[in-house]
């Protein structure tokens, strides 16, 4: 479980096709305090250290992984979105992100408003997946605030902050993105769907 507050955007330095997976090498400044098992969470996918070194550790992601991700896209040198788990006495600053993404998105438009940036995304909705305005949302791992919501497609707005710390900085019209919707959102979602079901028997 995480909560969508990214430490950093670090860089991938090695990458290792096997079969149908793909190892993932990172480099980042708390490689130290990692323990092989440890569940981490890479653009807004959980994924589990299966090796480390002094300065980068390793992660693999499945064949099925890389289908519903952005994680197939990479290359040497794409920053990639990390958070570490939640810890039991964590304060929850964002919102509960599980760590599974739902789908993709493709950015559409990027647009400065006076020291911040609204990006808007649209994707083919599927099963319960949806967007409220207000509601939450993690993009690439980062919990943010939905705006402009439609039924295809929704805003987000970005602080400087968040802009330089994780990968929005190189987000740009076609760049493809994970997207992760409120569970409580697509629990009620479901429910609703099912007692309209019901009805209409």
């Amino acid at each position: 479980m995480f909560s969508g507050i990214v430490e950093l955007a670090a860089p991938v330095v090695a990458l290792e096709k096997d079969k149908g997976n793909l190892h993932i090498t990172m480099e980042c400044p708390f490689v130290d305090e990692l323990k092989v098992d440890q569940s981490i969470s890479h653009n807004g996918v959980c994924l589990t250290v299966v090796r480390k070194d002094e300065k980068t550790y390793t992660v693999t992601a499945i064949k099925e992984t890389l289908e519903k991700s952005n994680l197939g896209l990479l290359e040497i040198g794409s920053k990639v979105n990390l958070e570490r788990s939640l810890r039991a006495d964590s304060m929850v600053d964002g919102h509960f992100v599980q760590g599974h993404v739902d789908q993709t998105a493709v950015c559409t438009e990027v647009r400065e408003a006076d020291g911040s940036w609204y990006f808007r995304f649209e994707y083919e909705p599927t099963g319960d997946n949806i967007t409220v305005e207000k509601g939450s949302v993690s993009v690439n791992g980062v919990s943010l605030t939905v705006v402009n919501s439609r039924d295809k497609s929704f805003e987000v707005a970005i602080i400087p902050y968040t802009y330089e710390v994780t990968n929005f900085h190189q987000i740009e019209p076609g760049t493809v993105v994970n997207l992760e919707f409120d569970i409580i959102g697509k629990y009620i979602t479901k429910i609703v769907r099912q007692i309209m079901a019901e009805q209409q028997k």
